[in-house]
C-alpha cells in the first residue's frame, strides 16, 4: 500500500494547565523540523505558552497567535487563542482553575477537528479529579471523544512499533470490570482493533491475542468461568468469520514468554493487565491511540506529572511519538482511502468492459 504524504493541520491541546502538558508543547515544537511534516495549531493563550517559555527557557520557539481557525500560517506553530483573560498560573498545583482551562483547551479543539479544520488531535493529560464540569463528565478523553463523534464503541490502543495493547475496559473499578467481559463486547472490541489495525497500522490480516480475565486462564473452570462462559465464544465466533483471533492466554506467561511478539495486538480485560506490561517496556515512547474514531487522536501514555510540573524535567518523547503517530495514520489512511478508491473503480470498469463485451455479443 503506497502512503500519500500531505502536510496535515494537528490542533493541541494543553491538558490541565498546571501540569507538564504545555512544557511538552514547547520543548517539542522548538524543532523546527516538524513544520515541514504538519502545521500545529496549540489551543492556549499566548500568555500560558510565554509563562512556560519562561520557565523551559526556550527562546527558539516562536509562534504567531490567532483567533480565526480559517487563518493558520502553514510555516509556524500557531496559537488559536481560546481565552483572553489571565489565569493564575501554578504550576504542580492541583486547582480548579488548572482543569477548567485545560477542558475548555480539549473542548474548542475537538470541535474545530469535528468541523473539518483540523486533520488530527494530540491531547495532553487532564486530571480527572478537576477536570468534572457540566460540559465534561467523563472519567478520560476516551468516553468523551466517542460521544463527541458519535460512535458506538471506540478502543484504547496503546501503541509502540514492536507493541500493541488494547483494553476490553479502561478506567472503572476492578470490581465492576468482569460484568463488562461478555461476548458482545469482546466480539465488538476485537473488530475495531481489527479494522484499526488494516486502515490505520496497514497490517493485511492483523492477528490478535486475547487475555484472560482470571489467573492461569481459569485452570479449566476452577477459577472463575469468564474464559469458558464468555471469552472462548467470543474467539471462536470471530473465528468463523474467518478473523486471526487466538486465546485466551494468562496474562502472566503470556508477556513473560514473549507471546506478543507474534501478535499485531493484544486484547486486554482491564485497565493494569495492560498498561502494566505496556509500560514497562515501552521505554517512555509509547503512545495512547483511540481506534474507532472518524478521526485522528493519539496523546503522550503518561499522566500531568504535577510531581515535576514548571520544573522543566519534562521528557518530550512520547509526545513527539504521539504526533510522529498521528501524522502516520492520517498518511495511511489517505493512503488506504485511495487504494480503496482505486480498486472500487477497478471493479467499476471490469463490470462495465464485461457489460460491453455482452452487448457486443448481443
Amino acid at each position: 500500500m503506497s502512503i500519500i504524504p500531505y502536510k496535515p493541520k494537528i490542533g493541541i491541546t494543553t491538558g490541565d494547565i498546571n501540569g507538564i502538558g504545555i512544557e511538552l508543547i514547547i520543548k517539542s515544537l522548538s524543532e523546527h523540523r516538524l513544520l515541514e511534516i504538519c502545521t500545529p495549531v496549540v489551543f492556549a493563550s499566548n500568555k500560558v505558552l510565554n509563562f512556560y517559555k519562561n520557565i523551559v527557557g526556550e527562546q527558539n520557539i516562536k509562534y504567531a497567535g490567532t483567533k480565526d481557525i480559517n487563518a493558520l500560517m502553514p510555516k509556524v506553530i500557531n496559537v488559536f487563542n481560546c481565552w483572553d483573560e489571565e489565569v493564575a498560573m501554578t504550576p504542580g498545583q492541583l486547582t480548579e482553575v488548572g482543569g477548567k482551562y485545560g477542558i475548555r483547551s480539549l473542548m474548542v479543539a475537538t470541535q474545530c477537528l469535528k468541523d473539518g479544520e483540523l486533520d488530527g488531535l494530540i491531547t495532553n493529560p487532564i486530571h480527572k479529579k478537576n477536570s468534572q464540569t457540566n460540559d465534561f463528565q467523563y472519567t478520560g478523553h476516551t468516553p468523551f471523544l466517542k460521544d463527541k463523534f458519535g460512535v458506538k464503541d471506540v478502543a484504547m490502543m496503546m501503541c509502540t512499533d514492536e507493541l500493541k495493547i488494547a483494553l476490553l475496559t479502561e478506567h472503572i473499578p476492578i470490581a465492576e470490570v468482569a460484568k463488562y467481559v461478555t461476548v458482545d463486547n469482546i466480539i465488538n472490541k476485537t473488530k475495531i482493533i481489527v479494522d484499526s489495525l488494516i486502515r490505520d497500522f496497514g497490517k493485511d490480516r492483523p492477528k490478535i491475542a486475547v487475555l484472560s480475565l482470571n489467573p492461569h486462564a481459569s485452570d479449566d473452570g476452577l477459577i472463575g468461568n469468564e474464559e469458558q462462559q464468555f471469552i472462548v465464544p467470543a474467539i471462536e465466533k470471530l473465528k468463523s468469520e474467518g478473523l486471526l483471533v487466538y486465546g485466551p492466554y494468562a496474562a502472566d506467561a503470556f508477556f513473560a514468554r514473549q507471546h506478543d511478539k507474534q501478535f499485531d495486538c493484544v486484547l486486554a480485560m482491564y485497565h493494569d493487565q495492560g498498561l502494566i506490561p505496556f509500560k514497562s517496556f515501552d521505554r517512555g515512547m509509547g503512545v495512547n491511540y483511540t481506534a474507532g474514531l472518524p478521526v485522528v487522536r493519539t496523546s503522550p501514555d503518561h499522566g500531568t506529572a504535577f510531581d515535576i510540573a514548571g520544573k522543566n524535567k519534562a521528557d518530550q518523547t512520547s509526545f513527539l511519538e504521539a504526533l510522529y503517530l498521528c501524522i502516520d495514520i492520517l498518511n495511511m489512511r489517505k493512503g488506504y482511502t485511495e487504494n480503496t478508491k482505486n480498486k472500487l473503480q477497478k471493479g467499476i470498469n471490469k463490470n462495465l468492459l464485461k457489460k460491453t463485451k455482452e452487448d457486443i455479443e448481443e
